[in-house]
């Protein structure tokens, strides 16, 4: 990869107060008026940094300068314990003063085809453009054992190429329709995180931050003109050579 920053943490707890006060830094710095752009993910490692924030919030932060997308999204209604949004809403969204007109949800329990295209015009009426494609702030990506982030899956790097802003894709193992950002939206943010943890990730990690051929998707992230980071426990490190961090 292109020499990300690759940043390791004794414990989950300690990457989460990190990428909490990180956050809240680039919320502080935003000047009046304008908007922090922020595509997040679902899965447990976000549930803990979202579980932190809300637990550590005092009123300080100024959510309304912060406008909340998804990354990618099952194609379950919103109330569904599968919803990346129904996590976001419960561990975060209810327990900071942020507006609700800031936040954009991905609509699972629409027809996938037609809320992609719909998701795609609201990235593009409220994110700006730079290249001919959103410019996202910030994208925060997971990373699956199999080496796919967002919802696109080995076998579907294609998605890596397409021109659209967002695409229906398939869950290879149980075939679940999801929505998710596309990977030129993704190397097009100003930052993009991967945060990562736990020891049944070391192995992944290893192989795509000290293999740079891969193909896997994860492996195809690196922002054009931005900066990636890697953010991981010391168990999801815990693989790498010295060489890489």
């Amino acid at each position: 990869m292109d020499n990300p920053e690759i940043i390791v943490f004794p414990t989950i707890d300690k990457l989460a107060e990190y990428a909490a006060g990180l956050l809240n830094t680039v919320i502080a710095e935003t000047a009046d008026g304008e908007y922090l752009t922020i595509a997040l993910s679902g899965g447990s490692t976000p549930k803990r940094i979202f579980n932190y924030i809300s637990s550590h919030d005092k009123g300080k932060t100024d959510w309304e300068k912060v406008r909340f997308f998804w990354v990618d999204e099952r194609c379950v209604p919103p109330d569904d314990d599968e919803s990346n949004y129904k996590m976001t809403r419960l561990r975060l969204l209810e327990n900071i003063a942020i507006p609700e007109q800031n936040i954009f949800r991905i609509h699972g329990e629409a027809d996938p085809e037609k809320e992609a295209i719909c998701y795609s015009n609201i990235i593009g009426g409220n994110v700006p453009f730079e290249n001919n494609l959103p410019r996202f702030d910030l994208i925060i990506l997971g990373l699956g054992e199999d080496g796919h982030t967002a919802s696109i899956f080995p076998g579907n790097t294609v998605m890596f190429q397409s021109a659209k802003i967002c695409e229906v894709a398939t869950h290879p193992q149980s075939g679940q329709k999801r929505i998710s950002i596309t990977g030129p939206v993704i190397n097009n943010a100003r930052e993009v995180f991967f945060i990562v943890t736990g020891p049944n990730k070391a192995d992944i990690v290893a192989r795509i931050l000290q293999d740079s051929n891969t193909g896997l998707p994860a492996s195809l992230v690196k922002p054009a003109n931005g900066k990636l980071t890697w953010l991981l426990d010391a168990d999801a490190a815990g693989k790498l050579k010295s060489g890489s961090l």
